[in-house]
């Protein structure tokens, strides 16, 4: 009886803290919540648009050195994603209010070429339910939410990648 127990606590622990993938069920539409630019203008989520091709909205901080990872390794492959799929990559950063000043210097710094947006009172993370990051939203052409995935090991892109390729529409 113990060890079934002490394997139950295994099995849960394994499955609520390793990286998830997952296939919505309930496919949602993205929410309308108001985040800052960069340059501290008010923008409402959901603005995002990308012409009927998918997006990638990625929340990170500065402090996560996975998080950084992720986007950095994207970033390497990414104009040969926009040529092929027409994907968007949205980084939404949830650094909090002493923080947001270094965002757009680590930004410039990597020469990234996503939107970035400040999330610094978590309205946009409560409403999506992301609690821990890096955690990532695949959003089709109809703007709703088809996939997501939470953690970052290196070559997770490429999965990542596989997920774009089956909602663009592609020419």
């Amino acid at each position: 009886m113990k060890s079934l127990v002490i394997t139950s606590f295994a099995v849960f622990i394994f499955i609520t803290t390793g990286a998830q993938n997952s296939l919505i069920d309930d496919v949602r539409a993205l929410p309308s919540v108001d985040i800052k630019t960069l340059d501290g203008k008010t923008f409402n989520s959901a603005n995002f648009d990308n012409e009927g091709k998918p997006m990638i909205i990625s929340f990170w901080a500065t402090w996560c050195t996975p998080c950084k990872k992720e986007l950095n390794n994207i970033n390497e492959i990414y104009s040969d994603w926009q040529k092929e799929t027409g994907v968007k990559i949205i980084a939404v950063s949830i650094d909090d209010s002493r923080n947001n000043p270094k965002v757009q210097p680590y930004v410039d710094s990597q020469a990234w070429e996503y939107e970035v947006y400040l999330d610094p009172n978590g309205d946009l993370k409560r409403a999506l339910n992301v609690n821990t990051i890096p955690h990532t939203f695949l959003v089709d052409g109809n703007k709703k939410i088809v996939w997501q995935h939470t953690s970052y090991v290196e070559g997770d892109e490429f999965h990542l990648y596989d997920e774009v390729k089956k909602v663009a529409v592609v020419k």
